[in-house]
């Protein structure tokens, strides 16, 4: 009769071992970094965000013709504000308001940049027609953070991404 050992020994072998740190190796250099990165606010959500903003208040303009609304980008974020008067130039007279509408503030440096003069500060009114007040057709705000990427304008007031 043979007897067996009742001292087994538990663990990990070393095949076991050595695929868990090569996981965890290339789990640490993917996503610590995106983690702890400068810039960890992404182009392509600021973009999508700013753009349904002004998709959102050119539907409003086009409702309300009795009222005018201004988005205003500054260095550090942008804000919606309502106006009861516009002219052939735009809004006009003061806010109906003095709080804005809705207001976003910049996160991890990202910002807003106007193409034609690098401009961090300018504003966009609509018209009764949808058109903005940019005088560009085609390629008209840079989103800058972790990435560069464009907002679109065109003429006719399409607000579009390349």
């Amino acid at each position: 009769m043979r007897r067996f050992s009742s001292g087994r020994q538990f663990g990990f072998t070393l095949v076991e071992l050595v695929t868990t740190i090569i996981l965890i190796g290339i789990l640490s250099v993917t996503v610590l970094p995106r983690l702890f990165s400068q810039s960890s606010y992404s182009a392509f959500s600021l973009r999508n965000e700013f753009m349904a903003e002004l998709r959102q208040v050119q539907q409003k303009a086009l409702n309300n013709t009795d009222r005018c609304y201004r988005v205003v980008v500054s260095a550090t974020g942008y804000q919606v504000s309502q106006f009861a008067s516009r002219d052939s130039t735009g809004c006009t007279g003061t806010p109906l308001s003095p709080n804005p509408l809705s207001s976003q503030a910049f996160q991890g440096g990202a910002q807003l940049v106007l193409i034609s003069n690098n401009a961090k500060s300018f504003y966009l009114d609509f018209d009764i027609n949808g058109r903005a007040s940019l005088a560009c057709n085609g390629p008209c705000i840079n989103v800058i953070a972790n990435d560069t990427v464009a907002i679109n304008i065109s003429s006719e007031g399409y607000i579009y991404a390349n």
